[in-house]
């Protein structure tokens, strides 16, 4: 299926939820930030989240720095 992620359609496979989706990008898990659709979507919720076709994703990875 189609989705928009970070501004750029992608194919990604069907009927996967939106932890399986940062895995299949290869996005570690920690320090990530998921927008789905213009709402944040809570950590607590990707395992059961389904992707959905044209769903857009913003998703920021944030980096430790000093």
């Amino acid at each position: 299926m189609t989705v928009t992620i970070n501004g750029e359609r992608r194919e990604v496979p069907d009927g996967i939820a939106v932890s399986a989706l940062l895995e299949h990008l290869g996005m570690p898990r920690e320090r990530v930030a998921i927008e789905r659709n213009l709402n944040i979507l809570p950590r607590a919720d990707w395992n059961q989240t389904l992707v959905q076709p044209n769903d857009s994703f913003e998703i920021v990875h944030f980096v430790g720095g000093g």
